[in-house]
């Protein structure tokens, strides 16, 4: 994970995963005039320089070449619209420290996902999402974007039906360094969770019907069993759990999904051989129950257990049919996984580069504890979407830099088109990029 503390003691720049390690020098600018003076000297330079937000991605995509640049210093709420229900933020900030601060308008983000460490412009770079068939990902929330660009020069840009905002939806960090954001939001709301464990044939089922009467539907799969987790979450008036629910809630996250399920997976890695009781066994330990509670509580979920993960995002009708052939396979025991795969759903989004493009969308996540190897199963993963029209996620493990990328994305070229105008030198395309878009 990226750490500023890490750069001033000369240790390495690493992903969280810690599949990607690099030597770059780095930079936190104070102020958006030093970040502007940066972009220009290595735009002088001809340098490469990466905006690594929190680094919790396991493809390159916030890889550093030459360069490391950190929006740490760059946090915080700008400014709160109540009227048009928007609120302004400096990019560097957490979505952990977001909730608190729209809490004290009364206001709240639309959506998150189970993860809350990342920064805004990291997520919003991505298209990194949570789950509802009617809701977008963090890309999609946002109406408006501050960007120091290649040349150096700060851009304001208000979202319009047009290919720039098309570009901007999910730009990677390719046409600048975001330095703020505004993003609509909703008045503040709780959300009440429920936990249960379910048939899986039953369940794909009712799908459909339930990803429309619920707001938030998620599904663990354990591979090969006949069980699965389903949490569901609507959204309720203002409540919140006491704090001795809340501290009850992370004993048992910690006990059952970080304490134990490490030491399974760290038997998993001895012994391979061990990956299909361990499914069974943790299909049987899933855990069910209810908590009510403010909605930033309740999104994000504690993970300590390292893993490297590939995820892909379907057209939503395709769901069933996939959800059928993984199981199948997965039954056979055909490679050594103990993980679940975690499935969400969106809605379709209008970005140039966005998974969920034109679509209603299920994200399939596939997950592989750290040490273990992860080829040969990603790599059937990889052969399996392709059938399915799938778009992997940016900040996952994907080909995009082995294949043509306007087989997944055909406005890539367009895209392409509007980089080159924002980022003449290509000081933001490291070689991860550089395959992907050919500068």
């Amino acid at each position: 994970m990226f750490s500023l503390k890490n750069f001033t003691k000369g240790k390495p720049w690493t992903n969280w995963s810690e599949s990607f390690v690099s030597y770059p020098a780095y930079y936190a600018p104070a102020s958006i005039e030093q970040l502007s003076d940066i972009i220009k000297a290595h735009m002088k330079n001809g340098m490469t320089i990466r905006t690594t937000g929190a680094a919790h991605s396991f493809s390159p995509v916030a890889l550093p070449e030459h360069s490391a640049l950190s929006l740490h210093h760059l946090r915080g709420l700008q400014s709160v619209d109540p009227e048009k229900m928007e609120a302004t933020f400096y990019a560097g900030t957490y979505l952990h420290e977001i909730g608190p601060l729209l809490e004290e308008h009364g206001l709240a983000v639309i959506n998150m996902g189970d993860i809350d460490v990342q920064t805004l412009a990291g997520v919003v770079s991505t298209g990194t999402h949570g789950t509802g068939v009617t809701l977008g990902s963090f890309s999609s929330m946002v109406v408006k974007w501050t960007f120091v660009n290649g040349k150096g020069n700060i851009i304001t840009y208000e979202r319009d039906e047009d290919d720039l905002s098309a570009a901007l939806h999910l730009s990677l960090g390719l046409l600048g360094v975001l330095i703020a954001v505004t993003i609509r939001v909703l008045p503040l709301y709780s959300l009440a969770y429920t936990a249960t464990r379910e048939n899986l044939t039953e369940a794909l089922q009712h799908f459909r019907g339930d990803i429309r009467r619920n707001r938030h539907v998620e599904w663990y799969y354990f591979p090969g069993s006949e069980k699965i987790q389903v949490k569901r979450m609507n959204m309720v008036p203002v409540a919140y759990a006491s704090e001795k629910e809340r501290k009850r809630e992370q004993r048992k996250l910690d006990l059952i999904e970080n304490n134990l399920f490490e030491g399974v997976s760290k038997l998993c890695k001895w012994n391979p051989k061990f990956t299909g009781a361990a499914s069974m066994i943790s299909s049987h330990m899933i855990s069910e129950g209810k908590k009510t509670d403010i909605c930033y509580k309740v999104y994000p979920t504690s993970r300590r257990v390292k893993f490297t993960e590939t995820e892909f995002a379907i057209p939503l009708e395709q769901f069933e049919a996939c959800m059928e052939e993984i199981h199948s396979v997965m039954k056979k025991r055909s490679f050594s996984v103990h993980f679940p795969i975690e499935i969400r759903t969106t809605a379709g989004e209008h970005g140039f580069l966005s998974p969920t493009r034109g679509r209603e969308s299920a994200f399939f996540a596939f997950h592989m504890y750290k040490g273990m190897d992860e080829s040969a199963y990603f790599r059937w993963v990889f052969d399996m979407m392709k059938k399915y029209d799938g778009r992997a996620h940016w900040g996952k493990v994907n080909q995009y830099h082995e294949t043509d990328i306007t087989a997944f994305y055909p406005e890539a070229k367009k895209f392409n088109e509007i980089r080159q105008l924002f980022d003449p030198e290509n000081i933001f395309m490291t070689p991860y990029f550089k395959h992907i878009f050919h500068s």
